[in-house]
């Protein structure tokens, strides 16, 4: 190899290790997925799974955890002082949560369109071949979570795979 060719390579090695993970990955992103409790002991996890991939996304990870008080109030703080915090807390740590870190193009929006309206009552009549239609019963037990920004989702990743690299962290979502 040449000198230059090699001075090229190295050049552009040291660029593509100073991009951003979404810069890295060819234009697409990452978002958080969650399966929530219903959704977990619902059985819904394989289907919602084989649902995500069909819809172009990549699983880059996965993990089945049970939280804790401590966890899902943390997770959920910017509802701290909402009436229905303390049923959210208890509802998220009633059975356990699929966390998946989903990428693909535009994954945020992708999977906000794939899982619906929050309120899986109005999901059922407005899109009724989303997620939330398929396997949620309200605004609580939805089946599933979605990272309702980039930074969102950045935020999210990280709280759930500290070990995932990823952009700034925000602190600021406000889906269920």
């Amino acid at each position: 190899m040449s000198g230059f060719s090699g001075q090229l390579v190295l050049l552009l090695l040291l660029v593509s290790l100073s991009l951003s993970p979404s810069v890295r990955c060819l234009g697409k992103e990452r978002t958080l997925g969650m399966i929530k409790p219903d959704g977990v002991s619902g059985n819904y996890a394989e289907e919602i799974k084989r649902i995500i991939v069909e819809a172009g996304f990549s699983i880059v990870k996965e993990r089945l955890t049970q939280l804790d008080k401590e966890t899902a109030s943390e997770f959920y703080e910017e509802h701290s002082l909402r009436s229905f915090f303390p049923d959210l807390v208890s509802y998220m740590t009633s059975g356990p949560v699929l966390v998946m870190v989903l990428e693909k193009r535009d994954a945020v929006t992708d999977w906000r369109g794939l899982i619906g309206p929050t309120d899986a009552q109005k999901a059922k009549i407005s899109h009724p071949h989303s997620i939330r239609a398929f396997c949620g019963k309200d605004s609580q037990r939805n089946c599933v979570h979605g990272s309702d920004s980039r930074s969102s989702a950045e935020r999210e990743i990280k709280f759930f795979f500290k070990d995932v690299v990823s952009d700034d962290i925000a602190s600021q979502h406000d889906e269920l």
